[in-house]
């Protein structure tokens, strides 16, 4: 039987630990999420000035390749924010 990659035997989404996965706290627990590197540096590619704008073009892109329960689509917003701010602040 093929490798079919490491789960989350909580939720089922992508282990916080390996490539391409990037541990973020999100309502005070440590959460695996895949690919979240090369989406920042999308977003942050995109020059985008408002906040709700910056908050979608980051939700969009981490859904696609991680599962956020609808119940906290906020929490993961602030969560993504946060690294979206200072990851602003080192690029300057």
């Amino acid at each position: 039987m093929p490798d079919e990659g490491k789960y989350c035997t909580i939720c089922g989404g992508a282990a916080p630990a390996g490539p391409g996965i990037r541990t973020v706290m999100v309502d005070g627990k440590a959460t695996g999420i895949d690919r979240f590197d090369e989406i920042l540096e999308e977003v942050l590619a995109l020059g985008l000035a408002r906040e709700d704008e910056i908050r979608d073009a980051l939700l969009t892109r981490v859904k696609a390749f991680n599962y956020v329960p609808t119940k906290k689509t906020d929490a993961y917003a602030e969560a993504l924010m946060a690294e979206y701010r200072a990851a602003a602040a080192r690029s300057r």
